[in-house]
């Protein structure tokens, strides 16, 4: 089933701007993504879910003008927490209150975390919150695909002024805008260079 999921997803430009899909079904949908690993279950993301039609309007213009901003069901963008060591306490308080952990292997997950990640470099934590954003968005999609929606993740926007238009918090940074609704029209199919140019095995 997943395989057919993988084989079957599409990147999609254009979508039915009269379908809707409802706040909570893409919470679910975010809530299984971000079963996604990261590091030291940390958890560094955050999203903003786009719905209102003035505000995607802003958002197409930093967007270069793409018109799945607008005619997508929803916009999910994906944010990086460069500060997620401020989530040490509440994970892990969390996991104990859930009898995942006794509290000496608590104590020792908290110690270790502390001692690695306020005093890790921004470019590091900056890296680890990239990467780990990444595996929840591409679970988000996969999720997305299995339901029957279609999605298409957008690199290509103006950070700084995203930045600036929705007033992100210094902690946050954009990674990636995901358009998710109803296909409206064929994408096209692609291909990939052939594994074996791509692995080699030591």
């Amino acid at each position: 089933m997943i395989s057919a999921i993988i084989e079957e997803r599409r990147s999609v430009r254009k979508y039915d701007p009269d379908f809707t899909i409802e706040k909570e079904e893409i919470l679910e949908m975010l809530e299984q993504a971000t079963l996604a690993p990261s590091t030291s279950n940390l958890q560094p993301w955050e999203f903003l879910v786009f719905l209102d039609d003035e505000e995607r309007k802003e958002l197409r213009k930093i967007a270069y003008n793409q018109e799945q901003i607008e005619t997508a069901s929803a916009v999910i963008a994906v944010l990086g927490d460069k500060e997620f060591y401020r989530n040490i306490d509440p994970v892990y308080d969390s996991m104990s209150d859930a009898g995942f952990v006794d509290d000496a292997t608590k104590a020792v997950l908290v110690g270790n975390a502390l001692k690695a990640y306020p005093h890790a470099s921004e470019q590091s934590r900056i890296n680890m919150a990239t990467f780990d954003s990444g595996l929840a968005a591409m679970q988000f999609m996969l999720i997305a695909k299995e339901r029957g929606y279609a999605t298409g993740p957008m690199g290509g926007f103006d950070k700084v002024k995203f930045m600036e238009r929705f007033n992100l918090e210094e902690r946050y940074f954009p990674i990636v805008l995901i358009t998710i609704g109803k296909e409206n029209a064929p994408s096209y199919s692609t291909t990939r260079i052939a594994i074996e140019e791509k692995v080699k095995f030591i």
